[in-house]
């Protein structure tokens, strides 16, 4: 049991996570899941998952943040694979400068960007340790159409989404070759979270070239298969229906 490849993925209750923890899941890995309040989901999840546990932390907190991984390992005896996949936005006019508060930009840039870094400091050893020639441990960045186009919920979110690409790539330089990291882009996807975006799904129904928004599963297969790759590192994977062509 404890040869078994373990997979923490951070906001896995719902949407975009919880596709990607019943994906990884399915390939055999062991799942951390976690949340930061959705404590019953989590354990009702835990329980469909073979060899899967649930962790709740708020990794806006940084002894949660420390406390998560260390109760991971110590829960597993390993690390494999790393997704920092929690993340929030709320709609702001882009034009609106004043409703981007610094409140919200502090928020937004600590949850995108801290966290994942520190997550990814705090998880190296185990990492490294995991890493085989063969297979390389792996982090995972879930970043956003938004951080790649100026577009998005809002311009905190999407300069925050931009910043966690960058540190992507500077950290696939840097931990190579024992940890690759790399990083999806998701445009719109079916989650409770967008679920009332109507303008912006009628965006995506009329100029991407697929004519319609990502289904979760969608963006988890690409999760998969850049997890399962033992050579790409530093790339960032856009998801977006070919939105990014309009």
């Amino acid at each position: 049991m404890n040869n078994m490849r373990v997979a923490l993925v951070t906001g896995s209750t719902s949407g975009i996570g919880l596709s990607i923890a019943q994906r990884f899941a399915q390939a055999g890995y062991r799942v951390a899941l976690h949340s930061r309040t959705s404590s019953v989901a989590g354990m009702q999840l835990a329980a469909t998952l073979a060899g899967s546990h649930y962790f709740q932390a708020d990794i806006l907190d940084e002894e949660d943040r420390r406390n998560l991984i260390k109760h991971v390992y110590a829960q597993f005896g390993r690390l494999d694979m790393l997704v920092n996949n929690a993340g929030e936005s709320s709609i702001i006019p882009h034009d609106d400068l004043l409703a981007a508060t610094p409140d919200i930009w502090h928020r937004l840039y600590e949850l995108h960007v801290v966290a994942p870094w520190q997550l990814v400091a705090l998880s190296e050893p185990y990492l490294r340790a995991a890493a085989t020639a063969d297979h390389p441990a792996s982090v995972l960045n879930i970043s956003s159409h938004a951080g790649v186009r100026p577009k998005g919920a809002s311009i905190p979110y999407a300069a925050s989404k931009a910043a966690l690409i960058h540190v992507t790539r500077l950290l696939a330089k840097t931990l190579g070759p024992d940890i690759r990291v790399n990083a999806i882009a998701p445009g719109l996807v079916d989650t409770p979270r967008t679920q009332d975006w109507a303008t912006i799904r009628e965006q995506w129904l009329r100029n991407a070239p697929m004519r319609r928004s990502a289904r979760p599963d969608e963006i988890a297969d690409v999760a998969l298969m850049l997890t399962e790759s033992a050579y790409l590192t530093g790339e960032v994977i856009v998801v977006d229906g070919g939105m990014n062509l309009a």
